[in-house]
């Protein structure tokens, strides 16, 4: 486990350090169990240190409101994950439109994206959402790996969001979005 030296480690939870892997046919289950539960689908935009880089992720929540803090689990396998370590990085929250955008950053490239410059990390134009983000901690977690982010500046927009679900794409009206008229 590993934590940002200003913000201390992670304390051990006791826990055994022992740990279990799935067989095949269970391993198959556990992700379409999984599948079951929709999530927005967002990427993760960051300067590395020799180019730029995006990660479609399907696994962001948010931590905290004070201070305001994010996480993103990426997979230990993403050819990004490495470099991504102790970088700034932005959350982008993506449109019902934007599947193609989704495609490719998730290894199926198609035509360059926009992309508008940030103060810390870049980010995507013309998304439904943004969250930029200093590093904050970064946590072990089997074969991903947790990264927290402070957030730095953010924005929204209207519009419809896109999710995923059972191995398919598919969209949240905006009338179900949002509780800001609450607040």
């Amino acid at each position: 486990m590993t934590a940002s030296p200003q913000h201390g480690s992670a304390a051990s939870s006791g826990a055994p350090a022992r740990r279990r892997s799935l067989n095949v046919p269970r391993a198959h289950h556990f992700r379409g169990s999984l599948g079951r539960f929709a999530t927005g689908v967002a990427i993760v935009t960051f300067d590395g240190a020799t180019k730029r880089h995006g990660i479609t992720v399907n696994s962001f929540t948010s931590v905290s409101m004070d201070p305001p803090l994010v996480l993103v689990s990426i997979a230990r396998s993403t050819t990004a994950h490495d470099e991504l370590a102790g970088r700034p990085f932005t959350v982008n929250i993506l449109g019902a439109e934007q599947r193609q955008l989704a495609l490719h950053f998730a290894g199926r490239p198609v035509d360059e994206p926009l992309w508008v410059e940030g103060e810390g990390a870049p980010r995507l134009g013309n998304v439904l959402a943004y969250f930029e983000c200093t590093p904050w901690a970064a946590y072990d977690g089997g074969d991903h790996t947790l990264y927290l982010g402070e957030v730095q500046d953010f924005n929204y927009r209207k519009g419809d969001a896109l999710a995923y679900a059972n191995s398919s794409f598919t969209t949240i009206p905006e009338d179900q979005l949002g509780m800001e008229d609450l607040l």
